[in-house]
């Protein structure tokens, strides 16, 4: 099997699967034209630890970890199977690499389940999830990433979910995609260009040198899973962009796709 590309999503509101306004389609049209993994280990903002924890879950349950939303979004159940001997293995490799990892039952959130969802509506792709850390830093997860990079070449997708800008407070909810805030696409065509380059350290760094970093990322957690992708990625990777347009004024959702370059 060819190596497989490692993803980050934007996996916006949760409301995804069900709001005909929202780019939906794009996911399970991504899923298409990307060779099928065998499994997928999962990192999503919303599942946050001291320390990485993989989920040994055999039949990981669907976490509603939201409130106030339609009750069609609550009646979503994924019924995917879980991967446990990918999770002991993407443990044993980070504790291999000096980052001390453990194994728990988990569900999977909802930074995990939509996005699999939508790109795997059959639930019939094994998922892992693996734990993020908000209290570390990008080189951490990018570490990570680096760490787990050889799964790619045993059938495994490396999927990121959280949102390339992630500021609720500067969100409006009534606003059209056409009403971005400029200051969202400064923050996105810094960060793409640098992911272009290969600029990894500029990315590490991205607090300080990103134009509107802090508006755009009051805390770190939905941009951390783009690090653990791109670690996984190789050195030399092609990047494409999958911008699906700003939602609510200040949420961008882009969809990154790090993979092998042609020989």
């Amino acid at each position: 099997m060819s190596r497989l590309p490692s993803l980050y999503l934007s996996h916006g509101a949760p409301t995804l699967p069900i709001d005909p306004e929202l780019p939906s389609a794009a996911f399970e049209a991504l899923a298409a034209r990307l060779p099928r993994p065998r499994a997928v280990l999962m990192l999503s903002a919303h599942w946050c630890t001291a320390k990485p924890i993989a989920s040994t879950a055999a039949s990981p349950e669907t976490i509603h970890d939201f409130h106030g939303f339609p009750r069609a979004l609550y009646e979503i159940d994924y019924p995917a199977p879980g991967a446990p001997e990918l999770a002991r293995e993407a443990a044993a490799l980070l504790g291999a690499q000096g980052i001390e990892a453990a194994t728990a039952e988990h569900g999977l959130d909802h930074g995990a389940w939509v996005p699999m969802l939508l790109m795997f509506p059959q639930a019939d792709v094994p998922v892992a999830q693996l734990s993020i850390q908000p209290q570390q830093n990008p080189a951490h997860h990018f570490q990570m990433g680096r760490a787990l990079r050889s799964l790619a070449d045993d059938g495994v997708m490396i999927v990121g979910s959280g949102q390339i800008t992630h500021n609720l407070r500067a969100a409006d909810f009534s606003a059209r995609p056409e009403d971005a805030d400029p200051r969202v696409a400064e923050f996105t065509d810094w960060f793409e260009a640098r992911l272009a380059a290969r600029d990894i350290d500029a990315l590490l760094d991205y607090r300080r040198q990103a134009p509107h970093a802090a508006l755009m990322h009051p805390s770190d957690e939905h941009l951390l899973p783009v690090y653990a992708a791109l670690g996984a990625a190789p050195d030399d990777y092609s990047l494409e962009i999958d911008s699906l347009g700003t939602y609510q004024r200040a949420l961008a959702m882009t969809n990154y796709i790090f993979e092998a370059p042609a020989r």
